[in-house]
């Protein structure tokens, strides 16, 4: 195990003594102009460890789907919450994340003694937490969350391709690339686009 790999795993063994039940919270699809904002919290067992587990944006597709399947295999529990693209729209990307983070903590069956956040507070939740800044590179819960909502949203924006193939969702999962730009210029959004985000609002009027 790399210098890397063992730093991921630190900070959940720093807290643990104090509270043995960590739950691990991250999203995935705050940036995008399209679907969901995905979020997953993930309650790890004590001295647990998932070879090459890191922050869903450092890996592979691949290695994602094989490091979802062993998270899945291993944790106590796995809690998750989405909010669409008309509730972004209607409250903003950070309170849809707040709202898809609380989501996903009670979507859990077990509670958990602390939340471990990447980089938010979520303050309407009664539970003791700590909001990390680039947490998932220093907690294996948190990275872990990372993985699961990257996963799950992916598979949500492949189900989306399928009902709105001319965006090619499958190839850019709904974020801003040239190609999806191009798209979106050429075909105007469609009902998952989030259309309080300025790019989609300038590309709607020009389309």
């Amino acid at each position: 195990m790399g210098s890397e790999e063992k730093d991921i795993f630190l900070y959940d063994a720093r807290v643990r003594h104090r509270y043995p039940l960590i739950a691990g919270i991250d999203e995935a699809g705050r940036g995008p102009l399209a679907g969901p904002v995905v979020a997953s919290a993930v309650i790890l067992p004590p001295d647990i460890v998932i070879k090459d587990l890191r922050d869903s944006k450092q890996t592979t597709e691949g290695l994602r789907r094989r490091l979802f399947w062993d998270i899945v295999s291993v944790a106590i529990d796995i809690g998750v919450g989405i909010v669409d693209a008309d509730t972004i729209d209607r409250v903003n990307i950070l309170n849809a994340t707040r709202l898809a983070m609380e989501r996903a903590v009670d979507d859990l069956r077990v509670r958990p003694d602390i939340l471990l956040i990447d980089a938010i507070s979520l303050p309407s939740l009664k539970i003791e937490q700590r909001s990390i800044v680039k947490g998932e590179r220093v907690s294996a819960s948190i990275a872990s969350a990372s993985i699961v909502a990257k996963v799950l949203r992916d598979e949500i924006m492949m189900e989306y391709h399928d009902r709105y193939p001319v965006y090619n969702f499958k190839s850019h999962k709904g974020y801003s690339t040239q190609e999806h730009v191009r798209l979106l210029q050429l075909h105007g959004p469609c009902p998952i686009h989030r259309r309080s985000f300025r790019k989609v609002m300038e590309l709607s009027l020009l389309s």
